[in-house]
């Protein structure tokens, strides 16, 4: 993700700063608990694609017996 392009991306909710979580390839807004993917290098801003970071983890499968 191009570092420019965060100078200039802000949240579209509450249009705070937004911080980048490489490793997970999210933009995080910490004002609204929102984590919004990065896809191919694109950032994905829509309020209905963003996870929210209060929301438990999903449960991890179990195997089937």
């Amino acid at each position: 993700m191009d570092i420019r392009l965060l100078d200039i991306l802000v949240c579209p909710i509450c249009k705070g700063p937004l911080h980048y979580d490489k490793k997970a390839q999210e933009l995080i807004c910490n004002a609204d608990k929102l984590a919004f993917p990065v896809r191919d290098g694109i950032p994905i801003m829509w309020a209905d694609q963003a996870r929210d970071l209060n929301s438990p983890a999903a449960p991890a499968v179990a195997p089937a017996a």
